[in-house]
């Protein structure tokens, strides 16, 4: 085993770097909220991985049905040929959870999850356009790169996919935009990147509405939003209406790659025939995933997790709310943005955190606020001790 000066050398040299500073802390163990370096240091981790550790890391049911997994069958065949039971377990339970949706396509990452629906609506609609929310954000690759608005991360991989039109997220006015060369409009129920964003109701619902009287269909992005982020399992249940199209990943996985876009069997059969194989994925829904995310979804469906992320999000409002240093909180359950008013300070709280073993983070579209997305699994004292120390970081702030 490579000691710590080894390794972190290694790391810079031959993995691929994203930024050029990564925060290169060094995990040797997770469990719950915690993350645990190699001297004794821990973490405890506000961001559940920017997402997927919805329950937390090793969740004990997660953990016995991936390694239950592991000595039955790992990969098969590519996805969609054989009758593998965490798949059909797992696309059963979470259709009986959505009224009209019942058949899902399962991939890696929600990144494959826009690029299937994509795909999907125009095959369905044989439309050339897309509508997307400025300060969205979809995926890296080509295509849902394309949907991006402003352009900061994707203008040095030009040209994308034509045809992206954009409006502003909960402007009524501007669903106009909407027409009939419209394939889809691909929206976040809640826009995370923009810094948590929730949507105007009636906003929404004219949205729905738009999509009906032009044909276009509409797509959820739900990647993370959804499992119980904001209080309910989909965050679209808050509001009245149901998608065409929902994009799950991330918490879908309960820390597994694991991703699905799920619509109506009819609507999901066109990817079938003219031309067969319209959509294909060789680790889509890998046995092992595919068995996290059966678990993670039953832990969700068979606890109050769900009911108490607004209580415990509302706790981080109190216990930080009276801070000067914070100009605004913005939330949908368990899920916030601190508004510091500038990136400066933003990255003063989140070293000065990390110091005291506490990880926060910031938004793409969004670098004044900082992220607060713990697991669901956080305690009521858990969050009491991250405030403290969020407190006294936005004070040296």
């Amino acid at each position: 085993m490579q000691n710590q000066g080894t390794l972190r050398t290694a790391f810079f040299r031959h993995l691929a770097q994203t930024s050029p500073a990564p925060l290169a802390l060094e995990v040797v163990h997770a469990e719950g909220c915690w993350l645990h370096g190699p001297k004794g240091e821990r973490w405890l981790d506000l961001i559940a991985g920017i997402g997927p550790s919805v329950l937390g890391h090793r969740h004990p049911q997660v953990q016995e049905a991936v390694e239950a997994q592991l000595h039955a069958y790992w990969h098969t065949l590519v996805y969609g040929e054989y009758v593998l039971s965490p798949q059909v377990q797992l696309a059963e339970l979470l259709a009986a959870q959505l009224p009209g949706l019942d058949s899902v396509y399962l991939v890696n990452s929600g990144a494959e999850a826009t690029e299937g629906a994509m795909k999907l609506a125009k095959r369905a609609t044989g439309r050339p356009h897309f509508v997307a929310c400025r300060k969205a954000y979809h995926g890296s690759t080509q295509g849902a790169a394309s949907l991006m608005s402003p352009t900061d991360f994707t203008l040095a991989f030009q040209p994308l996919l034509p045809g992206i039109r954009h409006m502003d997220f909960n402007n009524l006015e501007q669903l106009e935009v909407i027409d009939t060369q419209t394939a889809a409009v691909i929206v976040e129920t809640v826009q995370g990147e923009a810094g948590i964003i929730p949507p105007d109701p009636a906003w929404l619902q004219a949205l729905r509405q738009r999509c009906d009287e032009t044909g276009a269909l509409l797509i959820l992005d739900e990647i993370q939003a959804g499992m119980g982020r904001t209080g309910k399992l989909f965050a679209f249940e808050h509001y009245g209406i149901v998608p065409d199209v929902l994009l799950l990943a991330k918490g879908f996985g309960g820390g597994m790659p694991l991703g699905a876009f799920v619509a109506k069997r009819e609507l999901m059969q066109l990817l079938t025939h003219d031309p067969v194989l319209g959509h294909i994925t060789t680790f889509g829904g890998h046995p092992v995933s595919a068995a996290a995310g059966l678990a993670t979804l039953r832990v969700l469906l068979e606890t109050d997790l769900i009911a108490q992320a607004a209580a415990k999000g509302d706790l981080f409002r109190k216990l930080l709310a009276p801070h000067p240093a914070i100009r605004e909180i913005r939330s949908a359950g368990l899920w916030l943005a601190l508004d510091l008013g500038s990136w400066d300070a933003v990255q003063r709280v989140i070293q000065y955190c990390i110091s005291r073993g506490l990880i926060t983070d910031w938004f793409l579209f969004n670098d004044q606020s900082l992220r607060v997305a713990p697991p669901l699994t956080i305690s009521e004292e858990e969050i009491t001790w991250a405030c403290e120390v969020l407190n006294a970081g936005l004070e040296r702030g």
